[in-house]
């Protein structure tokens, strides 16, 4: 364990698959306490049994990111479990990509839902406990569609392009107060939530053989790059940033 983030108290959403796996094994690694949350329990769990085979400190937790209540008992479970909360990532998210005119109510409530009340809750239940020990850190995952759109994703780059304005806003109100907030924005990275979009634009294997007319590295990124970039985030090395919006996207916003 390099031990960059050692002794802190980490909470990270949708902690079951992807780039919130990554980053909650990358938490463990370098020596902090991880709650790995997400809405399937065994996912989650297998997250935990790989972070403590490696000698980390975690547990897991199933909750719904679009249910308060369910939140707010998610952070207070993390400060009853290690004492304290240090950093929290608000990663988890949905992806459910179609034509805006034919898109029903259910998937805007349930994107919207998820995806910009999720983390509006977990700042909100986090910053109390922050506020206490006068500093924390706050990692918002939007996406690259958050600043830039794509074919089939209006509603998603809309709750996207939210979470990018809730971490401005949160930056501002807490700068003074030890509180940062930053959002990462990925590319296409090489996880389940892009597959029902990767079919609407001809297959994934369509997709990852032209990638390079989109993402100029010219592949998909992986879990664990974009994890690199939370941890830093989180850690003190990134003492000076807040209200940083960071892509991490293979050069698909230089375009």
């Amino acid at each position: 364990m390099a031990g960059r983030i050692a002794g802190k108290v980490c909470v990270v959403t949708g902690a079951g698959s992807g780039i919130g796996r990554a980053t909650a094994l990358r938490f463990a690694q370098e020596g902090a306490s991880v709650l790995c949350a997400d809405i399937n329990r065994a996912a989650a769990h297998d997250t935990v049994q790989q972070a403590t085979a490696s000698g980390g400190v975690a547990h897991a937790r199933e909750v719904d990111v679009s249910d308060s209540s369910a939140v707010d008992a998610m952070i207070e479970d993390a400060v009853r479990t290690y004492g304290s909360l240090d950093v929290l990532v608000n990663n988890a998210g949905v992806n459910i990509p179609g034509v805006l005119h034919e898109v029903s109510d259910d998937v805007i409530e349930r994107t919207l839902a998820v995806n910009v009340k999720g983390p509006i809750y977990g700042c909100r239940a986090a910053i109390p406990h922050m506020l206490k020990q006068g500093q924390g850190s706050i990692i918002n995952i939007s996406s690259v569609n958050g600043i830039v759109s794509e074919p089939f994703l209006a509603v998603y780059s809309a709750s996207k392009g939210a979470t990018v304005m809730l971490t401005k806003g949160v930056a501002l109100d807490y700068a003074k107060q030890g509180i940062r907030c930053n959002v990462v924005c990925p590319g296409w990275v090489d996880t389940p939530i892009n597959y029902a979009h990767a079919d609407m634009l001809g297959g994934l294997e369509h997709v990852y053989a032209t990638i390079d007319s989109f993402q100029p590295i010219g592949r998909p990124g992986e879990p664990s790059e974009i994890a690199n970039v939370i941890l830093f985030l989180a850690s003190d090395e990134a003492s000076f940033m807040t209200g940083s919006v960071v892509a991490v996207d293979g050069g698909m916003t230089s375009q």
